[in-house]
Parts: C-alpha cells; structure tokens; sequence
C-alpha cells in the first residue's frame, strides 16, 4: 500500500492495483483538467484537479465499503467486486473534458458523449486495461456500467446516485478550494448512516440511509444548493463559460476544429489547439477566436452582465407572459446562438458580442432514494414516495428553481433597448424563433 497526503482527507491509502491505474497517462491526464473549469477566473484557489478529486472518491469509496462491512451490510461480497467499486470511484472521471461540464452544454452531434459514456474510450486503453488484467475477463465492462449507473451491482449507488460519493467529496474539496462555507457536510454521520436495503417495490438491494442519517442528508443538498447558486453558476463563471462553449461551437461548426482536438486534452492544452488552429484558418469566427474570445480568456476580460432575471422576478416576468422558458432553448444551441447574434445586431453590436445563459441540470437537487425507517420499514425518498420531516423532495426542486438564472451577457456592457424582448423571444415557440433568424 502507497500513501498520498491530500489536503481534504489527509492520508489516501492506495492499493497495487490503484496505483498502477494512478501511474497511466490516461490517469495522469486528470491532472491538467481542473475540476472547476473557467471558476479559477472568479476563486483563485479553484485549480484544484480531476486527478485530486478522483483520489479522494476512491479514498471515500473504501471508508463507505469500510463502514458497511463493520456493520454485516456486505455479507458475502466477493473482495473482487469491492475492489472493482473502489476502482470505479477512482476512475469515474477518466473520460472527462477540459474546461469540466462546460462543453457537455454543447448539441450531441458536436459533443456526442457526455464525460462518463466517453470514460470506455480510456478503459481500454492499454496501459490501462492492462492494469486492470489481474480482475479478470469482464473488469473494464463491470466498471463502466458502475460509471454510467447502468450496473445491477448493489452498491451500484455508492459510485452514482442521489448519495453517490463523488458528490459528498467534490463539494467538500470545492468548497474548501474556494475559500466559501456552503460545502459543510456531515460527511462521518452520512457514511455510518448508510445501509444495503431492500427495495419493497422490486425487492433488489440497493445503497440506502438509515433514518438518523436524513438531517446528514439535508446537509447535503443545502450544500449543493448553495455551491451551484454562488460558485458553479456565479454569473462570472457562467460568463466566462458561454464564451468558452461559443469558441469551440464556432470551431466544430465552422470546420477548422473537430472533436478529436477536444478529447484526451488537458485545459490549457485545449485552449493552445484551439488558438493554433485559429491562426491557421482565414474564417471570420476563427479571427474573433484567435483576437478576442482566447486572449480575452486568458485575461479574465469577460462578458458582463446586460439583464438577469430570478427566482421570484423571474416566475412573475414569465407569470406575466403565461410562458415558460421554451425547451429549444437547451434542446437547439444552434438556434440560441442565432438568436443571440440577431439580437447583438439589434443592439449594434458584432456577432458573437451577445450571449443568453440560462443553466439547466435537471435532477440536481432531486432525491431517489430508499430509507430505513426507526420501525424497521423500508422507503422511497423521491416525489412520489415519502416526503420525510421537511419534505425533502419538494425542498430539492424549490432550492433548485432559486438557484437558476437568467441572464443576458453582452460586450460592451450595455443598456438593453428592450429586455422584456429577450423574455419574449426565449419563451417564444420554436417554429417562431427559427423564421426569425433564418
């Protein structure tokens, strides 16, 4: 066993088999993707890596298997798969992007994976699936469905689901790296919490709380709650992260980038491809990537904000139009970016000078979970099942509706002519919308 000191969780013990994964260069890539993206440009502490954090999942991974097999939650559990668990906390990460989720907000035919669908590339890597030769046939499968969520394995929830570990660590380690308060989780009280229960609908086991554990699992969500409110959706960081998506949109779009110039890259690196490929390349979206959009990155001159819209402001303006923010404005990136260079030449700017940002993670703060009651009966934490003390499910969706957004960047800061326009046109239907731009 190799110890590792980390600042979070002081000493992470790694075995043999972690350490040869660790020594890859598909590993060692996680060292150059920060774990926050474009968020250093608003903390400066925020450098801290993928690589940092994987460390710490498999480090909490092996503490949560720890607690359970105290307590005879594991039974007859084969070491093997309690190896393949830790391994696949470890390597959850493998296939991710640079610039973190940033580009995974882009159209799948210019993205076409998100980050843990694009982890089975790196898995059969050879250096890595030679690491992973001593667990046998099947390994690198088991540990991709554990990744994706896909795995019929118990304990699939200690890798990903609603109390999955990579949660409970990177808002602690996000938290601490930023310099902010609001990642205060009771981390010890949630891990002797956890059970192996059976579900009463299907009977499958499956990862569950024990009922002590709930104000544990409150901690939690008010922590991711108030990280994406006031770091992972700063207006700042949003501004810096929607003009890094329209660089690389406009890259893929225009044809002097492809996807290969994404995958397998660090975040410098990424940004380096991409300015030596503008250089090459006479298109006008390459001459804005190459003299304003890269070096205006570089030197944290980002976009400002023109209008925002939230929370109760944000229901009563869309109250008012008896609309919703309509679903093409996430699901058709390309007609929002139309919209925004419409909208930038009706205000007198250039394309590319104006952008509307309006995060979405759907089921961020939503719970699926099952929870062993003081009595001994066993439910559901979700909409449809027990709601808990403070009805936990309905708290997820409302603490996610105020943490949202919208907002309008233009460059220069300027005076909207008409910002009751802008709500009009992305409530507006799609047909509307797609007659207008063309």
């Amino acid at each position: 066993m190799t110890v590792i000191r980390d600042p979070v969780w002081n000493n992470i013990w790694i075995d043999e088999t972690a350490l040869r994964l660790i020594d890859t260069p598909a590993f060692q890539r996680l060292r150059r993707v920060r774990q926050l993206g474009l968020a250093y440009l608003v903390y400066p502490g925020a450098v801290h890596t993928r690589f940092d954090h994987a460390l710490g999942v498999y480090h909490l991974t092996g503490r949560a298997l720890g607690r359970l097999e105290v307590s005879g939650e594991l039974g007859d559990l084969p070491e093997r798969d309690i190896t393949i668990l830790r391994l696949a906390g470890l390597l959850h990460d493998i296939g991710h992007y640079p610039f973190s989720h940033t580009l995974e907000e882009l159209e799948t035919n210019l993205v076409p994976e998100d980050h843990e669908q694009a982890a089975g590339k790196f898995l059969t890597n050879p250096e890595v699936a030679a690491s992973l030769e001593g667990l046998g046939a099947g390994a690198i499968d088991e540990i991709h469905e554990l990744i994706l969520g896909r795995s019929a394995n118990p304990l699939q929830g200690l890798v990903s689901g609603s109390l999955d570990l990579d949660k409970i660590e990177y808002l602690t380690r996000d938290a601490k790296f930023c310099g902010v308060p609001y990642g205060e989780i009771d981390v010890d009280r949630l891990l002797d919490s956890l059970r192996l229960l059976r579900d009463p609908n299907n009977g499958r086991m499956e990862v569950g709380v024990a009922a002590q554990g709930v104000s544990a699992l409150e901690s939690l969500l008010f922590a991711k709650y108030q990280m994406f409110r006031n770091v992972y959706w700063h207006h700042a960081v949003r501004a810096a992260s929607v003009l890094f998506q329209r660089l690389v949109r406009d890259a893929l779009t225009d044809g002097w980038a492809s996807s290969e110039h994404i995958v397998g890259k660090g975040d410098e690196e990424s940004l380096s491809v991409f300015e030596a490929l503008a250089t090459d390349s006479d298109l006008e979206s390459a001459r804005r990537a190459r003299e304003r959009y890269i070096p205006d990155l570089r030197n944290r001159r980002l976009p400002k904000r023109a209008a925002q819209w939230w929370g109760d402001a944000l229901t009563s303006a869309l109250t008012e139009l008896q609309r919703e923010v309509a679903p093409w404005f996430h699901q058709r990136p390309d007609l929002r970016v139309a919209l925004e260079d419409l909208l930038a030449a009706e205000e007198g700017l250039e394309p590319g000078s104006l952008f509307i940002d309006y995060p979405a993670k759907a089921g961020m703060l939503e719970l699926d979970i099952l929870m062993l009651g003081h009595d001994g009966s066993v439910e559901r934490l979700t909409a449809a099942g027990r709601a808990g003390l403070i009805d936990l499910p309905r708290l997820g969706r409302d603490l996610y509706h105020a943490a949202r957004v919208l907002r309008v960047f233009t460059w220069p800061r300027i005076e909207l002519k008409d910002p009751g326009r802008v709500l009009e046109l992305v409530t507006a239907p799609e047909e509307k919308i797609a007659k207008l731009v063309a």
